[in-house]
C-alpha cells in the first residue's frame, strides 16, 4: 500500500519505519525542513534500539520517504495517519491543534479515496472532530472525495518500540466503516500472522482504550510508590513485599516497581488529559487525581533523602547516574532527573551526571553551566562528589564497583532511586545507603 504518515516523532518514525520494514511505500511528512533534510541524509533524531538500521535500509530501498511537502505525500495515499503530538494546554487537557491542522491539511490537498487514521494519542470524540475538519475543508474546496476516520492507537514503550510495533501485543482498531476495518486488516496482516492480535471496536472505545492503559500502568506505578513509602515508615521492606504480592497471577510483577515516579512523554499526559476529560464531562475521577498527586510527590523523595542524610545540601557536588527518564532512551520528558537536578541547584548544590544516551538531551535543555558537568563514563562523575544517586536503572549500573565508589565519593553515600542494589553489600563496603521503601524487615526465626 501506500501509506502518507504526519508527523516524524517517535510514534510517526517507528511506525512508517516498521510498515515500510514490511514491503509498503511509506512518505512521511513533518514541518521541520531540517529535520526532514537530516532524516534524508541519515540522521535519526531519536535514540531507540533497531530504529536507526531500519531507517537507512528501508530509506536505501526507496520504501520510505521524508518530505515537507504535504500535497505531494498524499496524491497517491490509502491510508492516512496522523501521529502529530498532543502536548498538554494550559490547563492539562490535551492540545489538540497540531491533529486538527493535519485533517485540515488533508482535506485541502487529498486527491482520492482514503482511509484517514488516527495514530496520535487523543481524548474520546478526536476522531468526529477530524472528520469534521476534512469534511469542512473538502467542502470548501467544492469536492465531494469519499473518505473514511479510524482510530488505530500506539502502544509502544520507548526502549522497546522497534519490537513493539513488529510484534504487538494487540492491534486496536476503532471503526464505523467495513471498509476502513478490511484495510486495516489487510495493512497489519504482516503483524498478525502468528495468532489474531486485532481488537476490533467503535471510534470512542478504540481512543479511550489508549487512554486507559496508560493510566492503568501509571495507577500501578503511583499505587506502589505509595505502599514503598508506608514500608519506609513501617519498618518493611517493599522488595520483599513487591515479591510477595507479584507472586499473585491477578497481580504479576509488571510495573510494580518502586521508583522516584515515572515520567517521559506519555504517563504524566494522559493521566492528565485524561482526568481532565473526566471533569469535562462532570465525573469527578478520584483514583486518577490521586495517581498524579502521588507521582508529583514522588519526584521529591530522591531531594528528600539526601536532605535527611546531609541536612542542608548548599556547597555539595552530587553525583548522578542516569538522565533519561527510562533506561534505552535519551528522552529527559518529565524525567525524575529534572526535578532533582533543579532542586540541587535551588538548594546551592552542582551536578556531575552521566548517563548512557540522554548528555546530549540534558545539554540541549540546560545548556552550559558551571554547576552541571555532564561526563563520558559513571566513574567520572563521582570525582569530587559527596553522593552517589542512581536515578535510571539502566543496566551499566547494576553492578558497579562499591568499593571503588566509596574511596572516590567524599562523604560516601548512595542513594539508590530504583532499589537495584543490596542494601548489606553496599553497606558492608562501608557506603550508607538510601532506597526506597527499604525499611530493615522483620528477622523471621524459627521455634523450637
Amino acid at each position: 500500500m501506500n501509506i502518507t504518515v504526519f508527523g516524524t516523532g517517535y510514534v510517526g518514525l517507528v511506525t512508517g519505519t516498521c510498515l515500510a520494514e514490511v514491503g509498503n511505500t511509506v512518505t512521511c511528512v513533518d514541518i521541520d525542513a531540517a529535520k526532514v533534510e537530516g532524516l534524508r541524509a541519515g540522521k535519526v533524531p531519536i535514540f531507540e534500539p533497531g530504529l536507526e538500521p531500519m531507517v537507512l535500509e528501508n530509506s536505501r530501498a526507496g520504501r520510505l520517504l521524508f518530505t515537507t511537502d504535504a500535497a505531494a505525500a498524499l496524491a497517491d495515499a490509502d491510508i492516512i495517519f496522523i501521529a502529530v503530538g498532543t502536548p498538554p494546554d494550559e490547563d492539562g487537557s490535551a492540545d489538540l491543534r497540531h491533529v486538527l491542522t493535519v485533517a485540515r491539511t488533508i482535506g485541502e490537498h487529498l486527491q482520492r479515496e482514503a482511509l484517514v487514521v488516527t495514530k496520535s494519542t487523543v481524548p474520546v470524540g478526536t476522531a468526529d472532530r477530524v472528520q469534521a475538519a476534512v469534511a469542512e475543508a473538502l467542502k470548501v474546496r467544492g469536492s465531494d472525495i469519499a473518505f473514511d476516520v479510524a482510530s488505530n492507537p500506539e502502544f509502544l514503550k520507548e526502549g522497546d518500540a522497534v519490537k513493539d510495533c513488529m510484534r504487538p501485543d494487540r492491534i486496536i482498531i476503532g471503526c464505523d466503516s467495513a471498509r476502513a476495518l478490511s484495510l486495516l486488516r489487510a495493512l497489519y496482516a504482516p503483524f498478525n500472522r502468528n495468532h489474531e492480535r486485532i481488537v476490533a471496536m467503535d471510534l470512542r472505545s478504540a481512543e479511550l482504550t489508549k487512554y486507559a492503559a496508560n493510566a492503568m500502568l501509571a495507577t500501578k506505578i503511583s499505587f506502589m510508590n505509595e505502599m514503598a513509602n508506608l514500608a519506609e515508615h513501617l519498618g518493611a521492606d517493599i522488595e520483599k513485599v513487591r515479591i510477595g504480592i507479584g507472586s499473585d497471577p491477578r497481580i504479576g510483577f509488571s510495573f510494580i516497581y518502586p521508583g522516584a515516579g515515572y515520567g517521559g512523554s506519555c504517563f504524566p499526559k494522559d493521566v492528565q488529559a485524561l482526568h481532565r476529560t473526566a471533569g469535562a464531562h462532570g465525573f469527578d475521577a478520584r483514583i486518577l487525581e490521586a495517581v498524579e498527586a502521588v507521582n508529583h510527590r514522588q519526584k521529591d523523595k530522591l531531594h528528600d533523602l539526601l536532605r535527611r542524610h546531609f541536612g542542608t545540601l548548599k556547597g555539595r557536588r552530587i553525583a548522578l547516574w542516569g538522565l533519561a527518564f527510562k533506561p534505552n532512551t535519551d528522552d529527559m520528558r518529565e524525567a525524575p532527573a529534572r526535578r532533582l537536578i533543579e532542586q540541587l541547584w535551588a538548594d546551592g548544590a552542582s551536578v556531575a551526571a552521566f548517563d548512557p544516551e540522554a548528555r546530549e538531551e540534558a545539554r540541549r535543555i540546560y545548556g552550559e553551566r558551571a554547576d552541571l558537568v555532564l561526563v563520558d563514563e559513571p566513574y567520572a562523575a563521582l570525582e569530587g562528589a559527596d553522593a552517589l544517586v542512581v536515578v535510571t536503572e539502566w543496566k551499566a549500573f547494576w553492578s558497579p564497583n562499591f568499593r571503588r565508589i566509596k574511596s572516590m565519593l567524599s562523604a560516601p553515600v548512595v542513594i539508590d532511586g530504583r532499589n537495584i542494589y543490596d542494601p548489606e553489600l553496599v553497606e558492608s563496603a562501608g557506603l550508607a545507603y538510601y532506597g526506597i521503601g527499604r525499611g530493615r524487615s522483620l528477622q523471621v526465626t524459627a521455634r523450637g
